[in-house]
């Protein structure tokens, strides 16, 4: 039954997945914010490396992944435009 059980979760992860990319609006949008964070290129450099720390980015990821591109591909149209 403990063998069964990681299987069953990726199992569950891939079907609820409805085979869909997405834009991964939600990641691009902080990406983009930081890109114009400042007018120093070094500054971006240390928000962008600060926000990899802080897990803003690996936030953004996993929301993308799991609600906001499945919410994009059933209705259409994206989260955050």
């Amino acid at each position: 039954m403990k063998r069964l059980a990681p299987l069953a979760v990726v199992a569950a992860l891939a079907t609820s997945q409805p085979a869909c990319y997405g834009s991964y609006s939600a990641f691009n949008k902080v990406h983009k914010w930081n890109a114009n964070a400042t007018g120093s290129k070094v500054a971006n450099s240390a928000i962008h490396f600060g926000l990899w720390i802080l897990p803003l980015y690996e936030l953004c990821i996993l929301g993308d992944w799991l609600i906001f591109n499945n919410v994009e591909f059933l209705t259409g149209n994206a989260v955050f435009k």
